[in-house]
């Protein structure tokens, strides 16, 4: 997503060149359109000026956006306070104590750049992607930090885990929301102690991941200021039958991949609604009608499909070329214990590779939803990948030495801005280029 010249600020620190991401660049910059992108981050940053409680720290914000944004290899405070400052450790104790104890208020910052966001890439049938990711720590003091599967190095690690919210529409994709997942031991009392030393608030109460996804969805369907119908999840998510009635409950669609065995009602389904039961007890919730056949796993359906089902799609153009799989549809109810849920697409997808293997997926999309959208849905998880690896690779995301829980989402938000600022760019260059 980035240039890789550096940019001079007009307020004469040297800032925001980015790092090489691996990708093309889009264009050979000239010096004038150099100085016009420095002085558009500062507009940026104004953008987000007033939220800050007082004039230090809207500073070491800029500041903080532009060490984010330079070419520096590793970017923790010490570096940037070194090559955009000198040695100065009243500096170096300054940006710490803004990033880790600071008491500006990132949500509100967050809620501004959702406006900006929607401006920028909003489209009604935008799509809300969640995932998790790990951040590898040593020690055992740094907030949520636990043993636990770790994505960047591929198994259980000491790490931390967020939870991690990404918009995207067909001009782009940004992060959205963020949530430091704390396991369920840290709020044990052998961690009162822990958790006071890391500023974790009192009134926290233990969430799964998905309840922590589902909270971020609904705070963005409750503002209104996003617009998205969709929401897109992995197995993680998709397996765990709260988060998807919950999406279905804000009026918006999910597509999320689910295990093979979930267990589904493969055909339109008889339902008796709550009431009077024989006995006259009251009857709590609907009922599946008797001599129903039963569920069964979609591992199963996928069996009996017939060959004239499977039909071959374009998933998305690739940079290699087009990206193709076999996909059936079935329309089936969803199980909930014993009991009905809402109708549901079954999507399988299946690779061209000989002895490719089934992924199934389920989406309460209604009955008539075209089944390219899905198709499209099942190659749109990418997005919150390749935020997370710009944000690692080229913006420092992970690179904090911070511990505390307000430092955390202090470093999150940061980060989010400069992937944002990044977005923009791409998006005017893109537009200049054309013209």
């Amino acid at each position: 997503m980035k240039q890789t010249k550096k940019v001079r600020n007009p307020k004469s620190a040297p800032v925001v060149g980015a790092p090489p991401s691996g990708q093309k660049p889009l264009g050979n910059l000239a010096p004038r359109h150099v100085e016009k992108l420095a002085a558009e981050l500062v507009a940026y940053h104004e953008e987000f000026a007033d939220l800050y409680q007082r004039r230090e720290q809207r500073h070491w914000a800029e500041f903080y956006l532009q060490g984010q944004l330079s070419d520096l290899e590793r970017k923790t405070v010490e570096p940037m306070v070194l090559a955009m400052k000198g040695r100065d450790a009243n500096a170096v104790r300054a940006v710490q104590q803004f990033l880790g104890e600071g008491t500006w208020d990132d949500e509100m910052i967050l809620a501004r750049r959702e406006k900006l966001v929607a401006q920028d890439i909003g489209e009604a049938d935008g799509v809300l992607i969640c995932d998790g990711s790990g951040f590898p720590k040593k020690g055992e003091h740094s907030v949520g930090v636990a043993p636990q599967y770790c994505g960047a190095v591929g198994k259980i690690a000491n790490s931390q885990q967020g939870v991690f919210l990404v918009y995207l529409s067909s001009r782009g994709h940004t992060f959205v929301d963020r949530r430091l997942y704390l396991p369920e031991h840290w709020f044990g009392e052998e961690y009162a102690e822990k958790r006071a030393r890391c500023g974790v608030p009192t009134d926290l109460q233990f969430q799964t991941e998905p309840e922590l996804a589902l909270e971020m969805i609904s705070g963005v369907s409750a503002r209104q200021q996003v617009p998205f119908q969709w929401v897109c999840a992995d197995e993680h998510y998709g397996m765990n039958p709260a988060f998807l009635d919950g999406v279905a409950a804000l009026e918006k669609w999910y597509f999320a991949e689910v295990p093979k065995n979930t267990m589904v009602w493969p055909e339109e389904v008889a339902i008796i609604p709550p009431g009077k039961g024989r006995m006259g007890a009251p009857r709590k919730g609907p009922l599946v009608a008797p001599r129903t056949a039963k569920a069964q796993e979609v591992q199963q359906i996928g069996t009996k499909v017939p060959v004239s089902a499977w039909h071959r799609y374009m998933i998305k153009e690739g940079s290699k070329g087009p990206i193709e799989a076999d996909f059936a549809f079935v329309r089936a109810t969803a199980k909930r214990r014993r009991r009905p849920g809402h109708a549901v697409w079954v999507v399988m997808r299946r690779g061209l590779e000989p002895e490719a293997k089934i992924k199934y997926y389920v989406s309460n999309a209604p009955a008539d939803c075209p089944r390219t959208t899905l198709v499209r849905l099942s190659g749109s998880r990418w997005p919150v990948e390749t935020a997370l690896e710009e944000g690692k690779s080229e913006l420092g995301m992970d690179h904090y030495e911070t511990r505390t829980w307000r430092g955390w989402h202090h470093q999150m938000t940061l980060t989010f801005l400069a992937h944002h600022f990044l977005l923009r760019l791409r998006l005017r260059l893109k537009k200049s280029l054309r013209h």
